[in-house]
């Protein structure tokens, strides 16, 4: 098993802070869980406490047991955004970083959460990038028809309709890690989501 433990970096130590909004952000593209992790880094480096739900972790516990079917995947979502919420009641920012396709399964994340805060996070980058930043090859297996159902390939992908932030490439370059935090914590600065 591999885990990709953004958290781990993260080693000084934390004052908690009396949260007014707490907010949850997810990310549903590629590049979600590097951008997770640079946003994690720097929320915690202006003094606040988060914790970064990755859909590769939760595969391997909370998730085991579900496939990649519509169903399980609903029921994927759901699960992370009840986690999100008791994340969310203990003043804690949650960023999920997961694939989550299908609208509806967002929305009824969103949903969970009426007294907190979901920011959705969309990364409108080209399919080429996902299969460039595709570690395990699972583009390929599913170009291949090795595995059916995939997401881009032979299962839709819905984009937000409303998403509170969206990434998209600049210059024909996609933005850094850095970048797409900083624009993720803009926003969280100028709609007030990050005072103490």
């Amino acid at each position: 098993m591999q885990y990709s433990l953004c958290y781990k970096v993260i080693v000084d130590s934390v004052d908690i802070i009396p949260v007014d909004r707490v907010c949850n952000v997810v990310h549903t593209d590629p590049g979600k869980s590097t951008l997770a992790c640079a946003l994690s880094r720097e929320l915690h480096y202006r003094g606040h406490l988060t914790y970064a739900l990755d859909g590769d972790n939760l595969r391997h516990g909370l998730t085991r047991d579900l496939s990649f079917k519509a169903e399980d995947r609903a029921e994927n979502i759901r699960r992370v955004g009840e986690v999100a919420k008791l994340f969310a009641d203990a003043g804690i920012i949650c960023i999920a970083s997961l694939i989550s396709p299908y609208r509806r399964d967002r929305d009824a994340c969103r949903a969970l959460l009426p007294d907190s805060v979901f920011i959705e996070v969309f990364l409108d980058l080209p399919l080429k990038i996902c299969e460039a930043r595709d570690p395990k090859g699972l583009y390929k297996l599913a170009r291949t028809g090795k595995i059916k159902g995939f997401t881009g390939v032979d299962d839709p992908y819905e984009p937000p309709v409303n998403g509170e932030i969206v990434i998209t490439m600049k210059d024909g370059e996609c933005p850094s890690p850095k970048a797409m935090a900083k624009q993720v914590l803009c926003y969280l600065e100028e709609n007030g989501y990050l005072q103490a």
